[in-house]
């Protein structure tokens, strides 16, 4: 599951990858097909990789994890058009992708990094093309560098 960040030396953890196998839920939820997340079973997971840092997180949420951890959240977005095309790809369920692009259009992951992190800490990208995403992992690039730049002496 972990691997590094090029350019970065991020270790890039994703933790929905294996969530069940690791056994961080509570049970199943049929209608989403998806395990239902046990916040207290991540964070506990993740408390002793976090304290260190040098990390990059990629979840779907981020509401839960303490704010101590992170430096930089980066909540991506995109139309409603292409989120529904890109999950109607991936074969998700229609109440799955309808109940996605809702929580998109109510903008429910920004608002919820917004009323967790301090607003400096909260950056909102666009995620519509390869273009964006390149641009993105630029921009956390050059973040990262001048952050690091910053605390050399910490």
């Amino acid at each position: 599951m972990p691997r590094m960040l090029r350019g970065g030396g991020l270790l890039f953890l994703d933790w929905m990858v294996g969530l069940g196998e690791r056994g961080l839920h509570s049970g199943r939820d049929e209608d989403f097909d998806c395990f239902v997340l046990d916040e207290d079973k991540v964070c506990d997971e993740m408390e002793e990789m976090m304290v260190e840092g040098g990390k990059l997180v990629d979840f779907h949420t981020c509401d839960f994890f303490p704010e101590r951890w992170f430096d930089l959240v980066v909540v991506l977005r995109t139309d409603n058009t292409t989120l529904f095309d890109r999950l109607q790809k991936r074969g998700y369920s229609d109440k799955k992708v309808s109940e996605n692009v809702e929580c998109e259009i109510m903008q429910v992951v920004l608002q919820e990094a917004r009323e967790s992190y301090a607003p400096e800490v909260v950056q909102e990208l666009p995620s519509r093309t390869v273009e964006d995403m390149d641009s993105n992992i630029e921009r956390v690039l050059t973040w990262l560098q001048h952050w690091m730049a910053q605390h050399s002496d910490d």
